[in-house]
């Protein structure tokens, strides 16, 4: 009964001690994971494989991410070259390219994420600083990011950091709140002032239509009254009768047309010839 019971008892301690030399000796890697074994705090091997490896007791695991890993880097306010101030807000995606050596430098994600924002806000600055505060914003916002991309890869490797720049952009780029009423108010002042020379040349525009329409107008008119004038000219030499007939009805027209003209003639003035004997008269 005792030699069962003393059995029973080393078979127990039997497994909790391979359980326990298993966790020392094992260790398993995520697919989305590479590992940095350390001994004493140097670093002697790098497992970059997924799965299940075996590793000294005195080894330590550390693990990093193999993905692109982003960085939010913190809210800077930087002078563009034409002196206004801007809020510029910048993220980077950067990799672990070699463990060993981003442990010996870095040593940490956290360090990494101190270090690689030191270096984005140094290039923002600079980069930023040879460009207008309109170009950051809008027009050559894609020729400034792809500047800074290449200066922060170039500090990155130049440092031997360990780490791969995937990508650097600018998520924001404003105006400070105490200067954005000023330019607001300057680019108001700038469209009025554009509105009225528009208007100024519309203005211009209509007076020269209108002067170019009437001297078109008056040669037309004029064009026209020759041609009545020959008409009339051909008509009363075939009859002057009708000639007289038709200047008569004119000068009938001319002061009796408003109807506010008083005349006191005789009646037998030659003037209403025709009122009394009608064409013939």
């Amino acid at each position: 009964m005792n030699s069962l019971k003393g059995t029973t008892v080393f078979a127990a301690v039997a497994i909790v001690a391979a359980f326990i030399l298993a966790n020392t000796v094992l260790f398993k890697v995520d697919q989305r994971q590479q590992a940095l074994l350390v001994r004493f705090g140097d670093p002697v091997r790098t497992v970059l494989t997924p799965g299940l490896h075996v590793k000294n007791p005195f080894e330590t695991v550390l693990r990093f991410d193999k993905r692109n890993i982003n960085l939010n880097a913190n809210e800077e306010e930087v002078t563009a070259a034409d002196q206004q101030r801007l809020v510029v807000d910048a993220f980077v995606r950067y990799r672990i390219t070699d463990p060993r050596q981003f442990y010996r430098t870095l040593g940490q994600e956290s360090i990494a994420k101190d270090r690689l924002e030191s270096i984005v806000n140094a290039a923002l600055r600079e980069e930023v600083g040879r460009s207008s505060s309109g170009d950051v914003i809008a027009g050559k916002r894609a020729q400034v990011m792809a500047a800074i991309r290449a200066r922060v890869a170039a500090q990155v490797a130049a440092s031997d950091l360990g780490v791969q720049i995937i990508d650097v952009r600018i998520k924001r780029a404003d105006l400070p709140l105490a200067n954005e009423q000023a330019v607001f108010e300057r680019m108001q002042t700038a469209r009025k002032q554009e509105a009225a020379q528009l208007r100024a040349m519309g203005e211009q525009q209509r007076r020269e239509i209108v002067a170019t329409a009437y001297e078109e107008a008056e040669k037309i008119r004029g064009d026209a009254d020759a041609q009545r004038a020959q008409m009339f000219a051909a008509s009363f030499g075939r009859d002057p009768g009708f000639a007289s007939f038709y200047r008569s009805m004119q000068a009938y027209e001319a002061a009796l047309g408003k109807g506010d003209t008083t005349l006191v003639l005789s009646p037998d003035s030659a003037f209403f010839k025709y009122f009394e004997k009608g064409p013939a008269g």
